[in-house]
């Protein structure tokens, strides 16, 4: 058996390992912000990613960064998520809980600067699936006239928001009591 000295180090694979690592990083700072909060070290990305913190420059020079690309994943599978014609804005919400509950360190940082450069895209593509299914609901008649995008992007951020400053353990019925306050205020009249 060879000693540590004698064997040979992992490979390095150059640009080849990028997407890879890329996704990697993502998945760990989802893991490492939802058990430590934002206050955990940058390089414990890098860390649980196993990957060199290098590579965590090279693909986020920040933490606005990697939140942008964790909630860009979340739009995009709101996005993929919404598209069928069956899908309504109470999926829209069951949906944006799911992603609040295990996303919650980032909202804080997303929503600091809504006009960031990075963020402004994020903020647009849902604004168009939140406006798709609006249309949609009012045309099955199963949204109020009185309610439009705007309300229904201000009650999706007022949820996640909520969820983000809620204990884990109280996050579940949290949601359900925003959930039937919504119900009740978007219900035809």
């Amino acid at each position: 058996m060879p000693s540590k000295e004698e064997e040979s180090p992992k490979p390095n694979r150059g640009r080849a390992a990028g997407p890879s690592n890329r996704r990697a990083l993502i998945s760990a700072a989802r893991e490492v912000y939802a058990e430590e909060g934002l206050s955990a070290p940058f390089s414990a990305v890098a860390k649980r990613a196993g990957v060199g913190q290098g590579s965590l420059y090279r693909h986020f020079p920040d933490r606005t960064a990697l939140a942008v690309a964790v909630f860009e994943e979340n739009v995009a599978d709101l996005e993929a998520y919404t598209a069928p014609d069956g899908r309504t804005i109470d999926d829209l919400l069951d949906r944006v809980v799911a992603q609040a509950m295990v996303s919650t360190a980032f909202i804080d940082l997303i929503t600091a600067d809504l006009h960031d450069a990075r963020v402004l895209p994020l903020g647009q593509r849902f604004a168009a699936v939140v406006a798709r299914l609006v249309a949609r609901e009012h045309e099955a008649g199963h949204l109020g006239a009185h309610i439009d995008a705007a309300d229904v992007m201000m009650a999706t951020g007022m949820l996640a928001t909520e969820l983000a400053r809620t204990d884990a353990a109280d996050r579940p019925a949290a949601a359900r009591r925003a959930r039937a306050l919504f119900r009740a205020a978007f219900a035809p009249r």
